[in-house]
C-alpha cells in the first residue's frame, strides 16, 4: 500500500518517538527525507541520521533523537504544505517561527533548505514544515 503523505509520516513518527522518549526512529528512506533529516542534523535537533539497506524498497532511514535534560530538543513539528493544498513563498514571503525560535524547512530549486539560508540565497519554494 502506498503512502499518501510521506513527510507527514516521518514528523509523526518523531513526534511519537519523543513522546516515549525512544533513542532512535526508524522509517522507509527518501531523497527528501534524508534531505530533512540532514537540514534537522545541521540545525542541531537529531544527533544523527543513517540511510541503510541495499535496494530502494529495503532502504530505511534512521534517525538518532536528540534529548536535553530528558526533555526532547524538538518542541513541535507541524506539515505546512501538503498534497492537498500546496504552500508556496516567494523569496521576501518566507515565514519566521516563533519570531525566530524555531526554524521553515522550505524545498527550493537549490535544494531542501532553512527559510534563513533561502532568505540569503534570495530564493522561495514550497514551505514544508516548521520545527521549533
Amino acid at each position: 500500500m502506498s503512502m499518501s503523505d510521506p513527510i507527514s509520516d516521518m514528523l509523526t513518527r518523531i513526534r511519537n518517538a519523543h513522546a516515549v522518549k525512544k533513542p532512535t526512529v526508524s522509517m522507509p528512506a527518501a531523497k527528501l527525507k534524508s534531505a530533512i533529516a540532514t537540514v534537522l542534523q545541521d540545525e542541531g535537533y537529531i544527533t544523527s541520521f543513517a540511510v541503510d539497506g541495499d535496494t530502494a524498497a529495503t532502504k530505511t532511514l534512521t534517525l538518532t533523537l536528540k534529548y536535553f535534560d530528558d526533555k526532547p530538543v524538538i518542541d513541535s513539528l507541524a506539515r505546512i504544505s501538503k498534497p492537498s493544498l500546496r504552500v508556496y513563498v516567494g523569496k521576501n514571503d518566507i515565514p519566521s517561527v516563533m519570531n525566530g525560535l524555531g526554524i521553515v524547512i522550505i524545498s527550493t530549486p537549490n535544494g531542501v533548505m532553512t527559510g534563513q539560508s533561502a532568505k540569503a540565497q534570495s530564493v522561495g519554494g514550497e514551505v514544508l514544515c516548521t520545527i521549533c
